[in-house]
């Protein structure tokens, strides 16, 4: 069983027990969130779609941590002119551990 689901403002795709980082979300470590936001649930051979979210359903996740991801640098270069910049920035994100996912029966 896998779902689609929206968190801020980005789609992931998401199984029982899978841990993934999103945008950072003001949430202590420890705590649970419940993203309603589910746009694809499939369990076996059904397959459930929203229109755009899935009434009723949900997805738990457990906070582990807040952290900031490795930096990326950006490096702007133009030949012959002698001019370079030298640009970095680090995103923070949230990681979550999905506890369970939850779908609403009736919905097809």
């Amino acid at each position: 069983m896998f779902a689609v689901i929206s968190v801020g403002g980005k789609q992931y795709k998401v199984a029982k027990d899978d841990v993934f980082s999103v945008e950072k979300l003001d949430l202590k470590a420890g705590k649970e969130i419940k993203v309603d936001k589910v746009l694809l649930a499939k369990e076996g051979n059904s397959t459930h779609i929203g229109s755009p979210y899935l009434k009723g359903s949900h997805v738990t996740c457990a906070v582990i941590r807040q952290e900031r991801e490795a930096k990326v640098i950006a490096f702007k270069y133009k030949k012959r002119k002698s001019e370079k910049k030298k640009i970095g920035h680090r995103r923070d994100v949230t990681v979550l551990k999905v506890k369970d996912i939850e779908i609403a029966k009736g919905d097809k």
